[in-house]
């Protein structure tokens, strides 16, 4: 304490006197207001007393007690000895003894055991713990200088109580900080669960009071909870309601449209007039800091005078008010520093949640998914433009404050320097700031070509996600690859240039103050104005705090120029395409009309340089309720594109909109299903009904397959459905449009997936069974399933050419469907049946009705990946490995550079510190140093000191380009290289949210901020030795509070280090949620689920935001503490140089001491900021690396093992004893298959679902491996190639077609091997050629992503011409033409058959007569070889399984339509 001031001077007497009355009067008044609500509150019932917390609470209290009795012992001694007393001496022991009694009574009240003690007793302990510490250190202090002790040191007694209080009182103070009340108590007093019973925790931030959210006290139940376990997403509170993506979202479209509400206004002033209040106090917030900040300047002048001795009227009292004055403004400085920079993220996640839940409504909304934005660019715009958007807001009030911090800059250099050097100082500034346009003009242009090269590798990176499988088994992930390097190349050039050009700025702003200080000095000593330590060292201090805006100009320049850039793309996007906004709203009509097909004409691509519309309806066609309408016609006819016109999602070019009265259901051709459980799938938002539930199962032939899988209707689907074969996405999504009880169905080929009996089993239960009440409008290639339409539909070049009854369009002779009928009877006729066909069929016929899919082999598979589909995201424990730092440190150069930057900023500090020195004590007269030889040095120190600044950020902008670089192709080959496994038990949003979030931080945050925090250590330690020189105390002082420091920090990180691992894994979700939205929106549309993805998209924001949420103010109440830690050091040391002789120490040197203590507490934080940052930051690089360690598939190439240039020669293919199993822990797939493919034959391979045709497909292109046995081509193993070997040398057309983003060219012939004869001549052969005409681009017409301008079957028959351009010697067709119709099919086979005359095919169908002219067939079932002949031996054994498919067939086609034929 200021103790016993009757052995001082007057002055000093009567000012300790004073303060002591002011403290003794602010305890009595605290004591008093907190005395009735200790009364009210009884904590001792409310729990089981924890006895370890009682005995220490009782210690607390003996503690105030000896202390009390110590100073009433002192006051005795007084009055006994030396007959006098001081008022001082009377106040603190009243003062202790007061605090004694309360102390007892709170105990008393169950403080210290089941409630924490009363902020006023902690307050008094810390103050007093202070007090008693800094004397002991002056005491110290003067002893061991030998110094005469000051008169308050020479009495005996207040040494004795002062050093026996000291450990009573910190004994006191540690109890009260580190023995936390017990659990039970804390637990029962926090709501920690919402009242809804969720499990998850309540809104901690809303509740708290001023003093709670001021010190960030509301966050210590979650470091409570991060030190008990580790946190989850259930243990992380809510965010307050303005937080909420809802509340954001609703207030910016309010200010999108406040103007006009049928105009959006421009985004960014929609943004600032959202969030404009709570802007307003957060510039307070920061106005109040930066008048804080300039206070040490303006004072230090004051201070370095009274240490130089030159006014004796200013004595120690005078010192301590200043200090009290530093210490005060550090203090307010550092609290709305933390409230200014917590309010600024707290706007930044309102405005991004708002953002990205515009964005997503948005992206819902489109129609034309041809028309729209890709989606990999749209992910980028959630992925990095919004999030820098929400950063912008720490940056924002910087464009005000720079001009009102040069204004104060001014105000005290005027004041010291006089008018002539602030005048040439403010106008070196705004000199430096001008010849910053064009670098930052240089950085908007250079950051918006990044964005827009980064916008193309994305979106080729999810293109080539998705089509990974295709890839790999075309041998095509090298040339991809290479592609994706090179955009990645042209990214790389840009960013190059963009870093280095951000290395000028930050050298011309680390310049900057030095060059200011140059002209400044210079000028005073051209215009002789007399200089002194003071005045040099609060220019110094002046420049120094300027410099930290003027560092912050390029920076924020920066920022603006991203956010403007980040903020145009978003824009553009929500304004663009405003059309295609309305919803669909739900027409009601009395009549029995259900739909009302209007005349008009369709186009995908309304402004393409296609010669004809997609969809042209001439007539007006109306459908009658309950009605089913059935849609045929050759490939590429318009039938998908005509349901779409239906239902509104492909552009009208003109006449009136088709109407549907009553709701909607749509079944897509290409499946869309969401990652969730089957029931979900097909609930799709609905209630579930049991009964009705199960005759839907049942209706879809799902009960089966429900029935196999482990978990039922709970299993788990894959993203994309990957775990499923195609006929069970078929059938889910039929089983959802179906539960939807919707009046109008729209079925686009939903019987193409499935083989011939289950889907005559679809048709008569569901179609015509459970949709019998319905109108259904259905497009097939089925032509048997005409028959029972109330409607035809016969589609070609996209018209209707004919419709009306089956029986009137069989009848005439001339019409399209007969043309068709023809050719379907051909595809029937190669089917040779026995004479008793319809005998056999009937005898089969219940046996038939008994027969359903087995799912074996795809439930294996699914339960194979639930587990990594399901769980959530994998992410690490505990610390960053230091591996992963080392790891970062070397990946550039093995790290070679990193000493020389360390050296840099060594000399950097060394150079600045002397420079700063030199000009503060050669000011002084009495050394007699000429003013040229004081310029001359000092512009040499600060000009040596440039040029290592300016070599630090040239060499770090090397290493962070190359270092990014490096990860990037770890990661990137890694995942190229992985198995197909991978990709189907990984969402492709996990592996984008590293391609693009993480590798930004890696490309330009990390580098920096981990560099940052080595230079704030090397300024940090520079300091303390400074300080160290000057009042070697404060040492002790710096390992006492570090030590603390470290205690917070590792009591913070626990919490903070698995938020800020959940802060990277939860925007996945985000953009898994987006992506399948996307994928799936006309199905979204179409049932009207709009509001519930809506909502859903809500939540995930809304978990995404609390995490951040919580993870930034976690960050702030650690900064609260250290600050508040380093500033009483600075306080501590203000006081040591006031108290210690003049004489004892440099002026010029303590003087330098307290002008770079002014910015401990800034330096400080940045580097406990940065420790913390960087560790959080860091996990981008334990997250990239974790993708840089994936087990790869077996080597692409082996050198011992090439085949020859010419193999297969022959094609023979033998399977030897072949066993498959996908993991060790499943059953066998494939279960001891031997038989030999001749060379040069056509191989059928049959079976029903889940047999194992697939895996035995798979197993050849070896994307599973052999468990057991071998296959051999032309008698060598191919377990023994390298993959590119042997997938090179085979070829295969997929189940579901596959078309990359481009042109139609570089989809036939991405490797650019073959020439255009080459191209049109297969293109011919596929009766491509007339398509391909159509536009007036010709083989480099455009192909959108997924290929969504082109139909199913286009899609398939461009995948035969890229097959067929290969010209390899094996052929695989799996299921390539269950999307085609019977003239396509009949051309695919007839162009197979005379194309491959030389190769050995193997083709998977399930239609017979795609295989039925094969030389052999192979029945398949249960992973066993049934039967392996010639189809005519088979066809003549009345036993073979074989001729039960061919019969199931038939019976279903050929019986029912050759009556309608005759």
């Amino acid at each position: 304490m200021f103790s016993h001031p009757h052995i001082l001077s007057l002055e000093m007497l009567t000012l300790l006197d004073y303060i002591h009355i002011l403290v003794f009067s602010v305890l009595v008044t605290w004591v008093l207001v907190e005395l009735p609500r200790i009364a009210r509150k009884d904590c001792r019932s409310r729990a089981v007393e924890d006895t370890k917390a009682a005995i220490f609470a009782k210690v607390a209290v003996s503690c105030n007690a000896l202390v009390s009795l110590s100073y009433l012992g002192f006051c005795v001694h007084g009055i006994l000895k030396q007959k006098t007393i001081s008022l001082a001496v009377i106040l603190l022991a009243l003062s202790w003894i007061l605090v004694t009694l309360f102390s007892l009574y709170c105990n008393k009240k169950g403080a210290g055991v089941h409630s924490t003690w009363p902020l006023v007793l902690v307050c008094w302990w810390v103050f007093c713990t202070l007090c008693k510490f800094l004397f002991i250190c002056f005491y110290l202090y003067h002893l061991v200088e030998g110094a005469a002790l000051p008169p308050i040191f020479r009495s005996a007694s207040v040494v004795v109580v002062e050093f026996a209080s000291f450990p009573l009182s910190a004994v006191a103070c540690s109890i009260a900080f580190l023995m936390s009340p017990s659990k039970t108590s804390s637990e029962l007093r926090r709501p920690l669960l919402s009242e809804e019973g969720s499990g998850i925790a309540v809104d901690g931030f809303s509740p708290a009071g001023w003093w709670s959210r001021l010190t960030f006290r509301w966050l210590n139940p979650v470091f409570d909870k991060g030190r008990a376990e580790r946190l989850e997403l259930r243990h992380i509170p809510t965010v307050p309601l303005s937080e909420t993506a809802e509340r954001a979202y609703s207030l910016l479209q309010e200010s999108l449209r406040s103007e006009k509400p049928e105009l959006f206004s421009p985004l960014p002033r929609a943004i600032f007039r959202a969030v404009w209040k709570p802007l307003a106090v957060n510039a307070i917030f920061a106005g109040l800091n930066t008048i804080c900040s300039y206070m040490g300047p303006l004072l230090i002048t004051n201070f370095v005078e009274l240490l130089s001795g030159k006014d004796p009227k200013r004595g120690h009292g005078y010192g301590y008010m200043l200090a009290c004055l530093f210490f005060l403004a550090k203090t307010v400085e550092s609290l709305s520093q933390r409230q200014w920079y917590f309010g600024a993220r707290r706007i930044g996640f309102r405005m991004r949640a708002a953002l990205m839940a515009s964005i997503y409504n948005k992206s819902l909304l489109i129609k034309s998914s041809h028309a729209g934005t890709a989606t990999g660019k749209i992910i980028n715009f959630l992925d990095v433009d919004v999030e820098r958007i929400g950063d912008f807001f720490l940056y924002i009030h910087g464009a005000w404050l720079l001009p009102f911090q040069i204004c104060l800059a001014l105000v005290i250099l005027y004041r010291n320097l006089g008018a002539a050097a602030s005048f040439s100082a403010f106008l070196t500034t705004i000199v430096v700031m001008v010849s910053n346009t064009p670098l930052a003009s240089s950085q908007e242009s250079l950051h918006s070509k990044i964005m827009e090269a980064k916008d193309a590798r994305i979106k080729a990176t999810a293109e080539g996600l998705k089509c990974m499988r295709i890839l790999k088994l075309h041998s095509w992930e090298v040339a991809y690859l290479n592609k994706l390097l090179q955009l990645r190349d042209a990214e790389r050039n840009w960013l190059r240039r963009y870093l280095y050009t951000c290395s000028a700025v930050a050298f011309l702003f680390w310049a900057s103050p030095t060059l200011v200080s140059v002209v400044a000095f210079g000028v005073c000593v051209l215009v002789k104005r007399p200089l002194s330590s003071g005045t040099v060292l609060s220019a110094l201090a002046t420049f120094r705090i300027l410099q930290e805006p003027i560092y912050n100009l390029p920076e924020l320049v920066s920022m603006l120029t991203q956010t403007k850039v980040s903020t145009d793309r978003i824009q553009e996007f929500i304004k663009g395409g405003e059309k295609q906004k309305q919803r669909y709203s739900r027409s009601e009509k009395a009549s029995k009309v259900a739909v009302e097909i209007e005349p008009g004409e369709y186009s995908w691509q309304a402004n393409s340089d296609l010669k004809r519309p997609t969809v042209k309806i001439d007539e007006k066609i109306t459908i009658t309720r309950g009605q089913k309408v059935a849609v045929c016609g050759p490939v590429g006819s318009g039938k998908s594109s005509l349901l779409c016109s239906i239902i509104g999602e492909i552009p009208r070019v003109s006449g009136a909109e088709s109407k549907v009265f009553g709701s909607r259901a749509y079944v897509p051709q290409v499946a869309w299903i969401q990652t969730g459980t089957v029931r979900e799938n097909v609930l799709f938002g609905k209630v579930l009904e049991r009964g009705l539930y199960e005759q839907v199962l049942e209706g879809c032939a799902l009960d089966k397959d429900v029935g196999m899988w482990a978990k039922g209707d709970l299993v788990v689907v894959g993203e994309r459905g990957v775990n499923l074969s195609g006929g069970q996405k078929q059938r889910i999504q039929l089983a959802r449009a179906v539960y939807g009880d919707s009046d109008v169905l729209l079925l686009d080929d939903p019987f193409s997936a499935v083989d011939a009996h289950t889907g005559s089993h679809l048709f008569k239960e569901c179609l015509m069974g459970l949709m019998s009440s319905k109108t259904v409008i259905y497009v097939t290639h089925q032509l048997e399933f005409l028959r029972e339409a109330d409607l035809v539909l016969v589609m070609r070049e996209g018209r209707i050419v004919q419709s009306g009854k089956y029986e009137d369009l069989i009848a005439d002779n001339d019409g399209e469907l007969v043309r068709q009928m023809a050719a379907h009877s051909h595809s029937l006729g190669q089917v040779t049946s026995p004479n008793d066909c319809v005998s056999f069929t009937r005898k089969h016929e219940k046996q038939q009705m008994e027969l359903k899919e087995s799912t074996r082999t795809n439930q294996i598979r699914c339960s194979e990946l639930l587990s990594d589909t399901t769980g959530e995201e994998e992410r690490e424990n505990g610390r960053v490995k230091w591996k992963v730092y080392r790891t970062f440190v070397t990946s550039a150069y093995r790290g070679a550079l990193v000493p020389v930057i360390l050296l840099c900023q060594v000399l950097f500090q060394a150079l600045q510190m002397g420079s700063n020195y030199w000009i503060a004590w050669a000011t002084e007269e009495e050394h007699g140093i000429t003013k040229e030889k004081l310029i001359g040095i000092f512009v040499l120190m600060s000009v040596g000191s440039s040029v290592f600044i300016l070599g630090r950020a040239v060499l770090l902008a090397t290493i962070a380009i190359e270092t990014a670089q490096q990860l990037f192709l770890s990661m990137t080959r890694c995942i190229f290289r992985a198995p197909i496994s991978f990709f189907d038990s990984t969402p492709s949003s996990r592996i984008l949210n590293r391609s693009s979030t993480d590798q930004s931080t890696v490309d330009t945050d990390i580098p920096y901020r981990l560099a940052g925090l080595v230079f704030a250590l090397v300024q940090l330690l520079s300091i303390i030795i400074l300080m160290s020189q000057v009042a070697w105390p404060v040492f002790i002082l710096f390992i006492i509070v570090l030590t603390i420091s470290i205690w917070y920090q590792n009591y913070y990180i626990c919490a903070a280090r698995e938020l800020a691992r959940m802060a990277g894994i939860r925007k996945a979700p985000i953009l898994h949620h987006f992506s399948e939205s996307v994928a799936g929106a006309a199905t979204i549309r179409c049932f009207n689920q709009e509001d519930r993805f809506v909502a859903k998209n809500l939540k995930l924001i809304d978990d995404y935001s609390r995490v951040t949420f919580h993870n930034s103010a976690t960050m702030e109440w650690l900064s609260v503490r250290i600050n508040f830690l380093f500033n009483l050091v600075f306080f501590l040391l203000l006081i040591i140089l006031v108290s210690i002789p003049r004489n004892s120490v440099d002026p010029s040197l303590a003087g330098l001491a307290a002008t770079y203590g002014l910015n401990l507490n800034v330096l400080q934080a940045w580097v406990i900021w940065n420790l913390c940052n960087v560790e959080n930051k860091m996990i981008s690089v334990e997250r990239i690396l974790q993708l840089s360690n994936i087990p790869s598939e077996a080597p692409l190439v082996i050198e011992d093992c090439r085949p020859a240039e010419q193999w297969p020669k022959y094609g023979t293919i033998e399977l030897d004893n072949l066993h498959v199993q996908y993991s060790p822990s499943l059953p066998m797939v494939l279960k001891g298959i031997s038989c030999t493919f001749p060379a040069e034959k056509k191989i059928g391979v049959v079976g029903r679902t889940g047999s194992g045709k697939s895996t035995l497909i798979q197993t050849l292109f070896r994307v599973v491996e052999p468990t057991e046995g071998r296959i051999l081509i032309d008698r060598t193993d191919i377990t023994r190639l390298g993959l590119h070997d042997l997938r090179s040398k085979l070829s295969i057309i997929p189940q579901e077609p596959t078309l990359f983003q481009g042109t139609l060219r570089t989809n036939l012939d991405p490797l650019q091997q073959h020439s255009d004869l080459e191209i049109w001549e297969v293109l011919r052969k596929c009766r491509l050629d007339e398509i391909v005409k159509e536009d007036k681009s010709l083989l480099d017409a455009p192909v959108v992503e997924d290929g969504e301008n082109w139909s199913v079957g286009q899609r398939q028959l461009v995948c035969l011409a890229r097959v067929l351009l290969m010209k390899r010697k094996i052929l695989v067709l799996d299921e390539a033409t269950a999307s085609v119709d019977a003239v396509t099919d009949n051309l695919i086979q007839s162009t197979i058959r005379r194309e491959t005359n030389n190769c050995t095919v193997i083709t998977v169908a399930h239609r017979i007569p795609t295989v039925i002219d094969s030389d052999l067939v192979l029945v398949l079932e249960d992973g066993r070889i049934l039967e392996f002949d010639s189809p005519s031996h088979l066809l003549g054994d009345k036993t073979s399984a074989f001729l039960r498919l061919v019969m199931e067939f038939i019976g279903r086609s050929k019986c029912d339509h050759q009556s309608e034929l005759t």
